[in-house]
């Protein structure tokens, strides 16, 4: 009540750009930057014969549109739940400071708006593929969250998509190395989502999320959990490659697997919350390193 009070006290533009502010927040850039980036390279690796730049940006304008709405969607549907974690009780929703039917109509016009886009603009597979990911994230992902730990294997599927969304959008297929980068993306989703639901466990225990298992008090199996898919992670970026890859890329996918791996192991010693959060930042490190190495290897 006291964020509604302070809105209304606000000159008639200030609200309007606070309003504007809170529509932004909604979409979650922080998350869409990522899922351009990883589109990006979907494309790039697909694109035979010259580059297409526009092409690019009707698949990323359709891929953010999307994504935008699924992550306003997403945050309607769990506003009540939200409203009792302190990481996000501030959120727009929560907090009161938008209305949930206008919120619930902006993510609908987004994804509508992007689905349209991508097979207007782009093909029809790249349409199919975002919208299948909105709908697997929100009617599979985000209910699951209150039921099952299995949620995260779940919705590491939705989280690898854009990557084949960008391959579809410049070849209107999905080629084998589709698989190898989408897997990448994939198996990628572990250390950094289980890193968060340790980071958050009172949060999400507080509002009824299930993102580790009960029997797991002392964090020991998400923590090896956590290595183990990095060490499969690490693996599955040098072995796909190796006829092609070349020295330079192999070291190089090799030094950035030791860096994650290095603050994997760190956290596997010790139940910190600070460790934690430094494997999620190691993992948003390492994701654009690994990448760039796949997309300079074609060039």
């Amino acid at each position: 009540m006291a964020t509604i009070h302070r809105t209304m006290q606000l000159s008639p533009t200030d609200r309007f750009t606070s309003q504007l502010r809170d529509y932004y927040t909604l979409t979650k850039p922080e998350v869409n930057l990522l899922i351009l980036m990883t589109t990006s390279a979907g494309y790039y690796l697909a694109s035979r014969g010259p580059f297409r730049i526009v092409g690019l940006m009707n698949t990323l304008v359709g891929t953010l549109l999307v994504a935008s709405g699924t992550a306003t969607l997403n945050q309607w549907m769990e506003r009540v739940w939200d409203g009792q974690m302190r990481r996000t009780a501030s959120r727009p929703l929560p907090s009161g400071r938008l209305n949930a039917r206008a919120a619930f109509l902006f993510g609908i016009l987004l994804s509508v708006a992007g689905g349209l886009y991508l097979a207007v603009a782009v093909n029809g597979l790249a349409a199919l593929l975002a919208i299948s990911t909105l709908l697997s994230y929100l009617l599979i992902y985000t209910p699951l969250k209150r039921k099952t730990p299995l949620c995260t294997l779940l919705g590491a599927f939705p989280g690898a998509m854009p990557a084949l969304i960008g391959w579809a959008g410049a070849s209107a297929s999905i080629g084998r190395h589709a698989w190898f980068l989408f897997a990448i993306l994939f198996l990628w989703q572990f250390p950094h989502f289980l890193a968060i639901a340790l980071m958050y466990r009172e949060d999400y225990t507080r509002a009824g999320y299930k993102m580790l298992p009960q029997f797991d008090l002392d964090s020991r199996f998400t923590r090896v959990e956590i290595i183990a898919f990095t060490v499969i992670l690490i693996v599955t970026t040098m072995l796909p490659l190796v006829d092609h890859g070349g020295p330079i890329y192999l070291s190089g996918m090799f030094l950035a697997g030791v860096f994650l791996l290095y603050h994997v192991t760190k956290l596997a010693r010790s139940n910190s919350i600070v460790l934690a959060s430094r494997v999620l930042h190691a993992s948003v490190i390492y994701l654009p390193i690994v990448l760039g190495m796949i997309v300079a290897r074609k060039a």
